[in-house]
């Protein structure tokens, strides 16, 4: 069909954040909205890398009133002369995923109404004002103001923004379902990469010898945020009812584990499937989330001299000077890990396309459990190398299961809710944050209690502990099963809730002359927004890993 203007009915004159304002016109290039995903998935990852404001919040005021030994969580929430200890803040990095998870299922349906746009202004007013907030808490030396404005505002602003860009990105790339959404996935586990060393750089320019520039660095942070996500928000489209790529016609489906009908968000959540997927997506993050939250400590227990050259020391014979710099060393091992994660989003999500999520998980699972298997294994020998390739391979597949789980949900469910549906799969990751550190820092609590030295034997049953998660998704993802007929929503429910989009447009399926265009000067321009960015804080922990070999 020849685009033409004449396909559409008159200019929409409602607000600007309507979702009925940004349907698509004839002309517009669909791989301008992921990098507008990545905008502001790039910066709601730096909850990732909000711990590297711990240590200097912890030492805030310089001459703290010797009667701080006494605090407890209750009373450094509202102390102004004592300083805060790490383990308070860091409830600040709890709250971020917890409220991710539950503002993403409370609010995934208002989403689907209100179209992406808005959704990414608000994310953006939440977790740039959050972080103000959190701001004027470390200026008043208040921790319940971090709490609510980094945590509760700024938790709820990340849920917004991550599941904002999900169900645009695959009614955009129906060909490519898992490749569009790693894309975008991606950006929130490269946000870290980026706002950690830039948080150092403006720490160390505002400090002062009564200040560690935290609250400064705060608000230049949220300053760039905020102008970021809103170029985000404002560069998001969504495509008319019907629309396809141009050339492209769906194939033949060779797997019933794909529909093409839709399930409504009320029925999701009473299906076998969803809660089967959930405890796929929950069991594959406890699992990895637990390493990345004690990949430094592990590393260095483990290794211990071998780190340095020295292999006859334990870490409890290590002194104070080489402690310090086998420390360094494991600070280059969770960056690379880092890296294995942002990697594992897009090269697992994009496999999926090719192999099928449930065959994609499969592997995640089936790989995981012989990688944690054979862990303990490669710490007795030593093997520093092998055994850091086995926990970035893992530490992909826990990206990857994120990327991978919205292209799953709508291969399930369909596309029409599937930005709600994920929103509310989202509670897995909530649940997973939450069982993952425990699992691990308690069993590792457990074994030093037992009289168990540092070292390989201290995480040997951690290890088969979380191969056996692994075996449960295993099964989990065994029993996921095509919908029963019952569960889609009939044709005409489906055209009356497109109906808003599709009175946009006239005439039969096809492209309407949108979506075309490849990476044309305009693509390439709003990709170098997003990716000289990620490049620059690629580099940084290629840099910082280095010392690792």
């Amino acid at each position: 069909m020849t685009a033409s203007t004449e396909t559409y009915a008159g200019p929409y004159s409602g607000g600007i954040l309507d979702r009925e304002r940004i349907i698509a016109k004839p002309g517009f290039n669909r791989w301008l909205v992921p990098p507008a995903a990545l905008a502001i998935h790039l910066c709601i990852g730096m909850a990732y890398g909000f711990s590297v404001f711990w240590l200097p919040l912890s030492k805030a005021i310089p001459a703290a009133d010797p009667a701080c030994a006494d605090l407890n969580l209750l009373s450094a929430l509202f102390t102004t002369s004592c300083n805060w200890r790490v383990a308070d803040l860091g409830w600040i990095y709890t709250l971020f995923f917890v409220l991710l998870g539950c503002s993403a299922a409370i609010w995934g349906g208002w989403l689907e109404r209100v179209g992406p746009r808005k959704a990414g202004f608000v994310s953006a007013c939440c977790w740039c004002g959050g972080i103000v907030v959190a701001a004027i808490g470390v200026m008043t030396h208040q921790l319940w103001l971090m709490w609510l404005g980094a945590g509760v505002i700024g938790g709820v602003g990340l849920g917004l923004g991550y599941i904002s860009p999900v169900s645009t990105l695959i009614k955009w790339f129906p060909d490519r379902r898992g490749m569009a959404t790693g894309m975008a996935i991606m950006g929130f586990g490269g946000g870290a990469m980026i706002g950690a060393p830039l948080a150092n750089l403006l720490m160390n320019a505002f400090k002062t010898d009564v200040s560690p520039g935290v609250w400064q660095t705060f608000l230049v942070m949220a300053a760039i945020y905020f102008c970021f996500m809103m170029g985000g928000a404002f560069g998001y489209r969504i495509p008319p009812a019907g629309w396809r790529p141009e050339g492209w016609t769906p194939p033949a489906s060779k797997s019933t584990m794909i529909t093409t009908k839709h399930v409504h968000l009320r029925d999701a959540h009473k299906t076998q499937q969803f809660w089967l997927i959930w405890l796929v997506l929950c069991l594959n993050v406890s699992a990895g989330i637990g390493v990345i939250g004690m990949a430094s400590p592990m590393l260095q227990e483990i290794f211990g001299g071998r780190l340095i050259g020295q292999p006859e020391l334990t870490f409890s014979q290590l002194g104070t000077d080489q402690k310090a710099a086998i420390a360094a060393i494991a600070a280059g091992f969770t960056g690379l890990l880092s890296l294995f994660n942002i990697g594992g989003r897009f090269f697992w999500a994009s496999l999926s396309d090719k192999i099928g999520r449930k065959n994609t998980y499969y592997t995640f699972f089936v790989l995981g459990i012989a990688l944690y298997a054979i862990a303990p294994t490669l710490a007795d020998m030593g093997n520093k190398a092998l055994f850091v390739l086995a926990f970035g391979i893992i530490l992909s597949m826990y990206g990857g299961g994120f990327a991978t789980i919205p292209a799953y949900l709508a291969d399930i469910f369909g596309t029409q809710f599937v930005g709600a549906i994920h929103g509310r799969l989202l509670t897995a990751w909530a649940t997973a944050g939450i069982v993952g550190p425990v699992v691990v820092n308690y069993i590792r609590e457990a074994q030093i209690a037992a009289g168990v030295e540092p070292g390989p034997a201290l995480y040997t049953g951690t290890m088969y502990i979380l191969a056996g998660m692994l075996a449960l998704g295993l099964v989990a993802n065994a029993l996921v099963r095509p919908l029963a007929d019952k569960w889609f929503m009939s044709d005409a429910e489906v055209a009356s809730l497109q109906a808003k989009t599709a009175a946009a447009n006239a005439g039969p399926t096809g492209s309407f002359g949108i979506g075309t265009g490849g990476l044309d000067a305009k693509a390439a321009m709003a990709w170098a927004v997003v990716g000289i960015p990620l490049l620059w804080g690629i580099w940084v922990t290629l840099k910082n890993t280095a010392a690792l070999f």
